[in-house]
């Protein structure tokens, strides 16, 4: 929200008083479009991103291979060779395959393997619990799978406190791996982290085809360089950060690439953090941040929905969030091609700081400070319903934030290189501050764009600073007039300004039709307004149209614009002919 001019009393004054529409509805400048929207794809950033040590080997191995390790209670027997015991503690000194069952009350299985194999840890019917460390810790491996065997269920616990020789300080996990794991199986594991993290990888981490229920006082699962989820099913409920990806030092690692699976988050933190690139492809996601959209947004947490430092690219999936921060979010680009959006969020709906595309899907965000926000917002697709305590659509400075209103932080004066292309899809919008903001310019080719208030008259339908091109699509606004704003004379498609002389109720009908009686539009603004803009390839100049006030209707109303079914008129308004590009009528 940019801070309104301190003439919109004034402004307001003027326009109700009949001076021409050439000092209302203007546009600051005549602008030549930049073109936006990024072509970056999941498979493109992707690729450049550190490849995973996965292998189709990881997942063979012969039965008659298998090394047994037999927990019971505070003793541990071992079948064959490759691993000894040492009092409640059972180390695997080289690669190959073991199978672990029965239970340790408080012991610990460690990996130190000094070959190049694979460590395979079949774990079936096995619960193992430590009071000062890790209950499995792979200290050195080429690389660890830990396999869920099939209709099974596991447990792994940790202490609070835990106890480390002198000059070290791992692990730091219930499940803690210096080097690549992989998690995989059919079978249930059960992981408290009452310590610090659940479950964590100092390299990579691969969650394929398992089942994990997980809880922990800090982050639930984390993979520094990269973490990867395939068909699995997770439900986490962590004080931190949910899953996480978080090394700083190389920009091909720190990023989460989730294939498919179900995911129930509940974290204090963010859901879902990627110091990197987040890619989702598929998933049905049901996520609780920060305490949900009812805490509110507090600028010492980060307790967002979805989160990534450079790229975040939704593919698909059905995503229910509920976050004290913002919903969604990237520092830098963030792109969505389908998906379905249940969104409730203390701060922004969807953000991101550079570039947000939407290329289709369906958004219900039902609370947010702003709907939308970035610099540049591409409109190519979708259906998109926004409720917000500020503005609908942002396009402004600031890289978070922005429900603290501070300058830097979703809340800049001044023009600049913002932009919000509308090329297609369908965007209604409930905003108590403006409906669409842009400290820039506005292109609209096609697509719908519904408005409902704003109802404060330092508030606006519109509010863009530089130029707003109408070249097609359909716009239908009602709100407030103290700050009245229409696409600008670069526009190659007409507007009309109804300008009411005092303010009607909520659900007053507005109607237009054409000379020969034919419904155009008929809308029922959700909020009491005195201005209403309407835009369509039908307003054709030179011809003659009437508007209506009031009435009913028979058909179906989606976001307050009706469809189908006959309208009764309620007050002949006027009748009037398109003269210019925005044609003003009292």
């Amino acid at each position: 929200m940019k801070k309104k001019s301190i003439f919109a009393g004034l402004f307001f004054l003027f326009l109700l008083s009949g001076c021409t529409k050439d000092s209302i509805f203007t546009d600051n400048e005549e602008e030549d479009i930049v073109p936006g929207g990024s072509d970056t794809s999941s498979d493109e950033v992707l690729d450049g991103n550190q490849e995973t040590h996965e292998s189709s080997d990881d997942y063979v191995w012969n039965e008659s291979d298998v090394v047994n390790i037999i927990l019971s209670g505070s003793s541990i027997a071992v079948e064959g060779a490759g691993a000894t015991v040492s009092n409640s503690v059972v180390t695997i000194t080289t690669g190959g395959t073991y199978k672990v069952t029965g239970t340790l009350n408080n012991g610990q299985l460690i990996v130190d393997s000094d070959n190049d194999e694979t460590v395979r840890i079949i774990l079936s019917g096995a619960n193992i619990a430590c009071s000062n460390s890790a209950a499995v810790y792979v200290k050195n491996a080429e690389k660890t799978v830990l396999i869920l065997a099939e209709d099974t269920e596991n447990e792994l616990a940790d202490g609070a406190e835990y106890v480390y020789a002198s000059g070290e300080d791992e692990p730091k996990a219930t499940l803690y791996s210096a080097d690549d794991l992989t998690l995989y199986g059919n079978g249930q594991l059960s992981i408290k982290g009452n310590y610090n993290d659940a479950v964590s990888s100092k390299d990579g981490l691969i969650l394929k085809d398992v089942n994990l229920v997980v809880e922990a006082v800090d982050d639930g699962i984390r993979g520094k360089d990269y973490l990867v989820v395939k068909n699995s099913t997770l439900k986490l409920d962590v004080e931190g950060d949910g899953l996480k990806s978080d090394n700083e030092d190389d920009t091909s690692k720190g990023y989460i690439h989730i294939e498919s699976g179900s995911f129930e988050i509940t974290s204090g933190g963010d859901a879902v953090q990627a110091e990197t690139d987040l890619v989702v492809a598929n998933g049905d996601f049901t996520i609780t941040s920060g305490g949900g959209s009812s805490y509110g947004y507090n600028s010492g947490v980060s307790a967002k929905g979805l989160k990534a430092g450079n790229n975040l690219i939704i593919d698909y999936g059905n995503f229910v969030v509920s976050s004290a921060d913002d919903a969604i979010h990237s520092n830098e680009y963030l792109t969505v091609n389908d998906g379905v959006f249940e969104i409730s969020t203390g701060d922004d709906g969807v953000h991101a700081d550079t570039e947000i595309t939407i290329n289709k899907g369906d958004f219900n965000i039902t609370k947010s400070y702003e709907g939308i926000e970035s610099a540049i917002i591409v409109l190519n697709g979708g259906n998109i319903s926004i409720v917000s305590s500020d503005d609908g659509l942002n396009c402004a400075g600031g890289n978070d934030g922005s429900a603290t209103g501070r300058p830097g932080f979703g809340g800049f004066t001044s023009s600049g290189n913002y932009y919000l292309y509308i090329n297609d899809g369908r965007v209604a919008i409930n905003a108590t501050g403006d409906g669409i903001d842009v400290n820039g310019t506005i292109e609209m080719s096609g697509g719908t764009v519904i408005v409902h208030g704003p109802t404060s008259n330092n508030n606006g339908i519109l509010d863009y600073d530089r130029a707003f091109n109408m070249n097609g699509g359909v716009l239908i606004g009602a709100g407030s007039a103290g700050m009245a704003q229409a696409p600008g004379s670069g526009s190659s498609q007409n507007t009309v300004a109804l300008v009411l002389s005092s303010t009607n109720n909520a659900g007053t009908l507005v109607h237009f039709q054409n000379d020969g009686g034919d419904e155009l539009v008929t809308f029922a603004p959700a909020k009491k307004y005195q201005l209403v803009l309407y835009s369509s390839p039908d307003l054709v100049k030179g011809k003659s149209f009437t508007a209506y006030l009031g009435g009913s209707h028979s058909g179906n109303p989606s976001n307050g614009l009706y469809s189908d079914g006959t309208y009764t008129p309620g007050s002949l308004f006027s009748t009037f002919s398109v003269s210019d590009v925005v044609t003003v009528v009292r």
